[in-house]
């Protein structure tokens, strides 16, 4: 199976149990690997024979922005549901981390893996 992969796709949105976390946006990566055939398009050289990873950044930047969930593996799950239903695409591998909340720690995240047939698309 082929991947497109988008690394530390830098969004914003509210995310967190408590005050302050959930009185304004915060910083949140984001990393996924789609899971695809892509032998059409590179032998036909055609965005409309793949899946375009810009077009799927600006949507995953679009969800993180409404969202507001308590748990980074609420907004990982409703993720991954999205793409799952919007782009044709078998899996997802899909990582969101909230950086720099941890003292000791660069981010603090999740990483989850589902499939078209999870979520019964």
């Amino acid at each position: 199976m082929d991947k497109i992969i988008i690394s530390n796709l830098l969004t914003a949105g509210i995310i967190g149990i408590d005050h302050p976390e959930r009185d304004q946006p915060q910083s949140i990566m984001i990393n996924l690997t789609l899971y695809l055939d892509i032998h059409k398009a590179g032998k036909s050289d055609n965005i409309l024979d793949t899946v375009n990873y810009a077009l799927v950044s600006k949507a995953i930047k679009e969800e993180v922005s409404i969202s507001h969930y308590f748990t980074v593996e609420a907004l990982a799950e409703h993720l991954s549901e999205y793409i799952l239903s919007v782009f044709p695409v078998s899996f997802v591998k899909l990582k969101v981390e909230k950086p720099n909340v941890v003292r000791s720690a660069q981010s603090v995240g999740v990483e989850i893996f589902r499939s078209r047939n999870d979520n019964q698309i």
